[in-house]
């Protein structure tokens, strides 16, 4: 994210200009407006002209700023829309009249706050943050079938999907097998060349279930020498092969498990996220007394200053109603305040999801709290 200017009182109003320069910093963006905000963009509207001969329409460019009612983020063609009544006085759009903002990769809009809370902050310094981009690109594969995703900051988006027909390895069909998986190995060499930046991740999964992952490893390295392909020769030391048990999206968990994996993206916030959920499940598992899930819960455990790790999804923060935002908010506030660590995990990558099955809210806790047992969630 490129921030233009920044105008804000930390705790109090203000306004930042910015320009999101990739799909992450749109989900950024989509978790930091909220309802009442303002946001203020260039937009073309439709107007009606009357003219000699009627009314003609005419599309306009124009700047306009509206008070936020209702936003949609669509992952798929990269767009935010913002719907709301407009704010500024202009001689085609009434005050108070509706529109729809949309917001796009490279165009700048202003975002007016009547209250940066600590939250809105966070996610603002992390979106500016330069060193943070995509940490991780996946092949997820088996015969006939692959995924290519890139796991971000906070978002994991599929970049191709690359679908084969594979004939039978036996039997008649025998000969066309081979014929069939070169083909299917090609195009996803394509779309890896394509898809795939090493100047960007910090390394590539070719992940599968048997041996589909090592025979078009095999194929990408021939290929490499074969055609000169320099990004794939360069970094061949930074292709890791992982053992799935399939090609479908849902086994990005078992690569982001994987510790060859993990070793390389230690430090990322998807791997940290993924490191807390498991600590936060052996827990469960070995010393159910020590960790506890949902609101009712968690405050509870947080009020007797049992918290030590607070993990808590981003959704809960997109909430319509003030006064819930404000709960959890302050809540990740006290924890700090109280020497806790607090992990917030975006609802777009798989550990995201599997903590939003736990009431997107959980805790491990300093010491045993077994009398949480009895209180109804």
């Amino acid at each position: 994210m490129k921030i233009n200017r920044r105008d804000l009182v930390p705790g109090g109003p203000g306004s930042v200009k910015m320009t999101p320069v990739d799909a992450d910093d749109l989900w950024f963006v989509y978790n930091l407006i909220a309802h009442g905000d303002s946001v203020m963009a260039v937009t073309v509207r439709k107007v009606l002209r009357e003219t000699s001969t009627g009314r003609d329409a005419e599309r306009v460019k124009l700047k306009l700023e509206i008070k936020v009612e209702a936003i949609e983020y669509d992952k798929v063609g990269s767009v935010l829309r913002i719907r709301g009544k407009n704010v500024l006085e202009n001689e085609y759009v009434k005050i108070g009249a509706f529109h729809t903002l949309e917001i796009e990769l490279h165009r700048p809009f202003v975002l007016r706050k009547e209250l940066w809370d600590s939250l809105a902050l966070h996610v603002l310094n992390q979106a500016s943050d330069p060193a943070a981009s995509a940490d991780l690109a996946v092949v997820l594969m088996q015969e006939g079938l692959a995924h290519i995703l890139l796991v971000g900051r906070s978002l994991t988006t599929t970049r191709a999907k690359i679908e084969t027909s594979i004939p039978r390895k036996h039997g008649p069909a025998i000969a066309g097998y081979q014929t069939a998986l070169n083909k299917f190995f090609e195009h996803l060499l394509q779309a890896f060349l394509k898809h795939v930046d090493f100047n960007v991740v910090r390394c590539a999964v070719i992940a599968s279930p048997g041996f589909t992952k090592d025979q078009f490893h095999r194929h990408l390295l021939l290929e490499a020498e074969r055609r000169q392909l320099r990004p794939i020769i360069e970094n061949k030391s930074r292709i890791v092969l992982v053992h799935t048990s399939s090609g479908y999206k849902h086994s990005l968990k078992e690569v982001l498990d994987a510790p060859n994996v993990m070793n390389m993206i230690k430090d990322t916030k998807a791997a940290q996220e993924v490191r807390v959920l498991k600590d936060f499940f052996d827990m469960l598992s070995n010393d159910p007394d020590r960790a506890c899930y949902g609101p009712k819960h968690v405050e509870v455990a947080h009020e007797r200053l049992a918290v030590q790790t607070l993990l808590i999804t981003d959704e809960l923060f997109r909430n319509a109603d003030i006064p819930m935002r404000k709960k959890y908010v302050n809540l990740v506030n006290s924890v700090k305040d109280s020497g806790g660590t607090v992990h917030i995990f975006s609802s777009m990558h798989a550990s995201g999801e599997q903590l939003a099955q736990l009431t997107g809210v959980a805790a491990i806790l300093r010491f045993p709290l077994p009398e949480l047992e009895d209180i109804e969630m």
